[in-house]
C-alpha cells in the first residue's frame, strides 16, 4: 500500500557536538590534500567518541601525506575547537587512522566519466542539505 503522507525530519547540531567535531576533522583532512594537490580526491569519514578519534575513508592524492600528517591535522582541529578535558582531550585521545588509497575500481569509474563527458565524476553518493560558504571560520 502506497503511503501518501510521511514525516521528514532533520537534525541540527551546534558547535562542540561530536558530529560537528567530526566534520571539522574531515574538512581539515580535505584541506591538507587540496593544498598539496588541487585535483586530489578525498572521502574522509571521522568518528569521535569519549577519548577516541577514528579516521576512515579513501584518498587519491600525494603519497607524501601519511598517517602521521593525518593524525597531526586531526589533533590540531580538536585543539582549535578547545577540547582539553578528561573525557576528550586533543593530545590524549586515542587515534586510529584507517584512511587508504582510493580503490582502482572507483578511480577508473570517475576517470572514465570525466573523460567521456568533461563533467566531474563521483565516487560516492549522498543527499546534502545546506551549502558551503566563506562567511564562517570553520
Amino acid at each position: 500500500m502506497a503511503q501518501s503522507n510521511y514525516l521528514f525530519t532533520s537534525e541540527s547540531v551546534s558547535e562542540g557536538h561530536p558530529d560537528k567535531v567530526s566534520d571539522r576533522i574531515s574538512d581539515s583532512i580535505l584541506d591538507l590534500y587540496l593544498a598539496a594537490d588541487p585535483n586530489a580526491r578525498v572521502a574522509a569519514e571521522t568518528l569521535v567518541t569519549t577519548n577516541r578519534i577514528i579516521l576512515a575513508g579513501e584518498v587519491r592524492g600525494p603519497s607524501s601525506i601519511g598517517p602521521k600528517d593525518l593524525e597531526r591535522v586531526a589533533r590540531d582541529a580538536v585543539r582549535q575547537i578547545g577540547y582539553e578535558q578528561d573525557g576528550f582531550h586533543w593530545e590524549k585521545a586515542k587515534l586510529e587512522c584507517l584512511i587508504h588509497e582510493q580503490s582502482t575500481d572507483i578511480a577508473m569509474g570517475v576517470d572514465a566519466n570525466e573523460a567521456a563527458s568533461k563533467e566531474e565524476g563521483a565516487g560516492d553518493q549522498g543527499i546534502m542539505f545546506g551549502y558551503a560558504c566563506r562567511e564562517t571560520d570553520a
